[in-house]
C-alpha cells in the first residue's frame, strides 16, 4: 500500500476509534503528528518518478537536484518538533497506548521515536507498552531491530535494511548498496517474525524494500564497506 493510502487509512480508522475512555484531544494531536511524520517521507517516495520530481521541485521552488536535500531538511525540522512534543506527552501520560487514545493513534508516538535519535532511551517504554498490549508487538520488534543495528549488533526480526558505499565486484567501482542488516540465528527468523505478528517473511519484506536478501555477518558487512 502506498504511503498516501496508509495515511488515509490511519485517519479513517482513527476517526472510528472514539470511545468513552479515549482522550479525544490527545488523540487528535497524535493523529496530526503522525501525518506530519509521514508527510515529506511520502513525498520522497513520490519523487522517484522523474515527472513528479520535476513538479515537486517547482512547487518548492528548488532545482530538481536539490529536491531531496530540501525535503529532508523540512522533514528533519518536523521530526525535531515532534520528538520534543512527544517527550512532554510521555512525561504527562507515559506511553499513550490504545486504552488512552485508541488505535491506530497509539502508533503515532512509536513512529516519532523510531525516526529520532532517542530510540535507546525510550525502547524500554515501548517494550512495556507492547507487553501490555497498548501497542502492536511487531512495532516494538521493529524498534528493537533498529536499536541493535545502530549499535552494530545483529538484529532479531530482520526488519531493518542498511545502505552504504561498497565496491561492485564486476565494475570495481564504489556504488551505493542496500542490504538487510545481519540477523541473529537467520534460520529461525521467519518463525520469530510470525510470533511477533509480521505477515511477511524476511524474504518478502526484503523484496518490499527493494533489497536482495542475503544472509550476512557483521564482519562480512564491515569488509564490504568503503572506508
Amino acid at each position: 500500500m502506498k504511503l498516501t493510502g496508509i495515511v488515509a487509512l490511519f485517519l479513517i480508522i482513527s476517526s472510528n476509534s472514539f470511545g468513552q475512555n479515549i482522550n479525544t484531544q490527545l488523540k487528535k494531536e497524535l493523529d496530526s503528528m503522525y501525518v506530519l511524520d509521514q508527510k515529506y517521507r511520502e513525498l520522497m517516495q513520490i519523487k522517484q518518478d522523474p515527472k513528479k520530481a520535476d513538479s515537486l521541485a517547482k512547487v518548492y521552488r528548488v532545482n530538481p537536484e536539490d529536491l531531496s536535500d530540501h525535503l529532508w531538511n523540512r522533514q528533519n525540522a518536523v521530526d525535531e518538533s515532534n520528538i520534543e512534543r512527544v517527550e512532554a506527552i510521555i512525561k504527562q501520560y507515559g506511553y499513550p497506548g490504545e486504552t488512552l487514545v485508541g488505535s491506530p493513534s497509539n502508533e503515532a508516538v512509536f513512529y516519532v521515536i523510531q525516526h529520532s535519535e532517542k530510540i535507546d532511551q525510550y525502547l524500554p517504554l515501548v517494550e512495556k507498552a507492547a507487553q501490555e498490549k497498548q501497542l502492536p508487538f511487531k512495532l516494538f520488534a521493529m524498534m528493537k531491530d533498529r536499536s541493535l543495528m545502530q549499535n552494530e549488533k545483529e538484529q532479531i526480526y530482520g526488519t531493518q535494511a542498511s545502505g552504504f558505499s561498497a565496491i561492485n565486484k564486476e565494475t570495481k567501482k564504489a556504488e551505493w548498496t542496500w542490504i538487510i542488516w545481519p540477523i541473529a540465528d537467520p534460520e529461525n527468523v521467519n518463525k520469530r517474525r510470525k510470533e511477533a505478528g509480521f505477515d511477511q517473511t524476511v524474504e518478502e519484506n526484503a523484496k518490499r524494500l527493494n533489497v536482495d536478501y542475503k544472509v550476512l555477518t557483521i564482519e562480512e558487512v564491515n569488509k564490504m564497506k568503503v572506508r
